[in-house]
């Protein structure tokens, strides 16, 4: 039954551990490049997503530190696999220790969202097989707590989106710290120029496998577009998840709060939903996934880069919910379904805004996609959902200064008054003007401070009549008033 994962040259522990989890069968990157990997070349591979690309380079490193094994000093780390998105590094982990669990091999798995004391634990031990992200990794470098001195594999597993999220520069410091004698595999879901760049200046004389076309659709995925204004969209998705018992459906959007606002309103139509993107904590999202994967969860509403690392083993269908703007995407979102050989339904919600996105994706795949109109929903027909519970709650309007209006420059008359304004404004822009006369000015209060006080007696003190009081004695005012 696994005469042919054992041609390939893979130990008996991991052709029983392949077994165990039910293939027979290698895909066709994997037996292109396990050979190649147990040869120690380095390899730039390139495959449908959902294709096997994890066990390929799981198995033959397996083997590899099987073959050679010791154990690894503190903090040291045998082999280095870095993923972009925290649900491939579990992804990977994960397969690390399924395929491995007849070996005596070590693995962990880092990466941000969680407490970091648990991994400086795991890794203070050393470790065969670490699978990180790029940030997390970094920060325990920083802090010493890892040490990549003595890294002899290195895997960039879905290298093209870790480029797309502006991880360069990370990867870049983290090569730094990497021997200069190491095996590199490049495993990408599509070659891009950029990827290209990358295994340039990264491998050396690579191998290359490529066993799809470039950008190209899985053959399994069955593709339909269904055109419906924007406002009705969430009502075509309820109807269609219910009217078809949809038991299992990943939903795409391209903005985080628009995850998390259709996962709300799917809960009130009565379809048990959750987001997932990359403003979750990893508690939710990790629960989140747990949900739809035992059917607790029917609806799982993620963003691009949340998705890129999902695993659901035969999930039915993914539905785009809003087209991406990277014609790219579209080929990852849809590998969700289709995977191991399994059929899948992938169906595109397509709003009149987004026709120019549908123009782009059908010209990556150069070929159109199914178009089916579905009855009730055709283009002016009025929805079931009132069209305010699907807009969002405005916001408060700023004030803003009203522009006044034009007017004319009039020469300034002459007998215009200093500090008047040299452009008056019209007349019935102009305030009225009161000519009630203006209430007495309320009287100041008493000063009580010491200082106040001599002022007050400093000043001149006036008689009855109002005439200023001297403060001369009585003698000297009668001589003044005779000499005038």
């Amino acid at each position: 039954m696994s005469s042919d994962f054992q041609s390939l040259g893979l130990a008996p522990e991991l052709v029983r551990a392949v077994a165990d989890e039910g293939y027979t069968q290698p895909t066709p990157i994997q037996s292109q490049a396990i050979p190649l990997i147990l040869a120690g070349r380095d390899l730039l591979a390139a495959a449908q997503t959902g294709t096997g690309k994890t066990a390929g380079f799981t198995l033959p490193i397996l083997q590899r530190l099987a073959a050679h094994a010791h154990k690894p000093a503190p903090k040291t780390v045998r082999v280095l696999v870095l993923t972009p998105t925290r649900e491939l590094a579990a992804q990977v982990e994960e397969a690390v220790r399924t395929y491995g669990k007849h070996l005596r091999v070590s693995s962990a798995v880092v990466f941000g969202g969680v407490g970091i004391v648990p991994q400086i634990a795991a890794l203070k031990r050393g470790v065969d097989i670490l699978v990180a992200t790029p940030g997390r990794l970094l920060d325990h470098v920083g802090q010493r707590t890892v040490d990549l001195s003595k890294v002899e594999v290195l895997v960039l597993d879905e290298a093209d989106r870790m480029l797309d999220m502006g991880f360069i520069h990370d990867i870049k410091r983290v090569l730094a710290q990497l021997p200069k004698r190491r095996q590199n595999l490049l495993f990408s879901a599509t070659f891009s120029d950029e990827i290209r760049a990358l295994a340039h200046g990264l491998l050396h004389d690579p191998a290359t496998v490529e066993v799809a076309r470039r950008n190209e659709a899985s053959a399994l995925v069955t593709q339909v577009m269904h055109p419906v204004s924007k406002e009705r969209k969430r009502e075509l998705l309820r109807d269609l998840i219910a009217q078809g018992d949809w038991r299992q459906v990943l939903v795409f959007t391209r903005m985080k709060h628009g995850a998390n606002r259709l996962a709300e309103q799917l809960n009130k139509d009565g379809l048990e939903a959750a987001a997932i993107h990359g403003n979750k904590s990893q508690g939710a999202r990790t629960r989140a996934l747990a949900g739809f994967k035992d059917g607790s969860v029917r609806v799982l509403v993620a963003t691009d880069i949340a998705a890129r690392g999902l695993d659901i083993e035969q999930l039915p269908h993914v539905v785009n919910y809003e087209l991406p703007n990277v014609p790219e995407d579209y080929v990852h979102r849809i590998g969700r379904t289709g995977r191991a050989g399994s059929p899948g339904h992938a169906v595109s919600l397509v709003s009149p805004d987004e026709y120019a996105y549908l123009r782009d994706i059908e010209r990556l795949l150069k070929k159109p996609i199914e178009r089916m109109v579905v009855p009730g929903f055709e283009a002016g027909k009025p929805g079931t959902i009132p069209v305010e519970d699907e807009r969002r709650p405005p916001r408060p309007q700023q004030r803003t200064a009203k522009p006044h209006a034009p007017i004319k420059h009039a020469a300034r008359p002459a007998e215009a008054k200093r500090g008047e304004h040299r452009h008056p404004r019209p007349v019935e822009a102009q305030p009225k003007r009161s000519h009630a006369p203006h209430p007495p000015r309320p009287a100041k209060p008493a000063q009580t401070s010491a200082h106040s006080a001599q002022r007050h007696e400093r000043r001149p003190r006036r008689d009855e009549d109002g005439n200023v009081r001297s403060n001369l004695p009585p003698a000297l005012q009668a001589a003044f008033r005779r000499a005038r």
